[in-house]
């Protein structure tokens, strides 16, 4: 796929990889000295310069960028010292910048690796380039989004992805952030999964419509069910039958923050891994 180049200095490239989800990485690049935003979880990881990608061999497209700063959009410390990740595959990185994670907090990290933490509405300022942090915890408690001042652009990791819809560890959470990057009315987004976003409202919108139906639809699915008593897996073999079976376990999880939220909210009653609407 040829890569998509921005007005001023970005381009994407889908790489290959075994997950369900294709990973894209960017650089917001202008000079010789070059921020790279990495969205980049174990053995899925591709660097790329702005050079011919039809006849350059792979190989050399991974050892080409003399990348100075990285910006981790959502990574543990395990992720980070990966073998595959950036500090071995360039080791011209200077500093590897990340908001710390909380509940549980980062281990640390060895001497040998420089990281700096990074602060809700923090700006990076390279040649060509200001990058604003935005803390937009939900998928985990250290993810970020990383606004591109110059190109009214947002990097949204696993936030917001280019195709399906996302996982996250708190829906609360996941819905604020959701806000947050609405707020920011962006004109186009770079999602850390699938292809590049150039409505990014609507899709926001259509992120925010999405889970609020959902919840609907959970609350109907325990309403109407037979039984009292239903697991997030019932509730996905209900609500979700359009989905592929092999991606049910992921939507288990996303009903299961459902039933947290509403159970926070004293809508339900819980029984183990089982919930029931109070009202019943």
């Amino acid at each position: 796929m040829a890569p998509r180049t921005a007005a001023v200095c970005i381009t994407s490239v889908l790489s290959c990889n075994t997950e369900s989800c294709v990973l894209i990485d960017f650089r917001a690049c202008k000079g010789e000295k070059k921020p790279y935003l990495s969205k980049n979880g174990k053995n899925n990881y591709v660097f790329f310069e702005a050079i011919n990608y039809n006849s350059v061999p792979f190989e050399r497209r991974l050892s080409s960028p003399n990348i100075n700063k990285s910006i981790i959009l959502s990574m543990n410390r395990e992720e980070i010292l990966n073998k595959n990740t950036i500090l071995t595959c360039f080791p011209s990185t200077q500093a590897v910048h990340k908001y710390p994670r909380i509940n549980p907090p980062d281990d640390p990290f060895p001497n040998s690796v420089n990281i700096k933490n990074l602060q809700d509405k923090e700006t990076i300022e390279v040649e060509g380039a200001t990058l604003r942090v935005h803390h937009t915890p939900g998928h985990t408690t250290d993810h970020i989004v990383v606004e591109l001042e110059e190109e009214n652009a947002i990097f949204s990791g696993d936030c917001i992805l280019g195709e399906g819809t996302a996982v996250f560890e708190d829906l609360h959470s996941y819905m604020s952030s959701l806000k947050v990057i609405l707020d920011l009315t962006p004109k186009v987004m770079y999602p850390g999964h699938g292809p590049v976003i150039e409505d990014p409202i609507d899709r926001i919108q259509k992120y925010i419509e999405h889970r609020n139906l959902r919840e609907q639809q959970i609350i109907q699915a325990l309403r109407d069910s037979e039984a009292k008593f239903l697991s997030a897996m019932d509730i996905v073999k209900i609500v979700y039958t359009t989905t592929p079976e092999h991606l049910h376990r992921a939507a288990a999880l996303n009903v299961g923050h459902h039933l947290h939220k509403l159970y926070k909210d004293r809508l339900l009653h819980q029984r183990e891994d089982k919930y029931c609407l109070k009202e019943r």
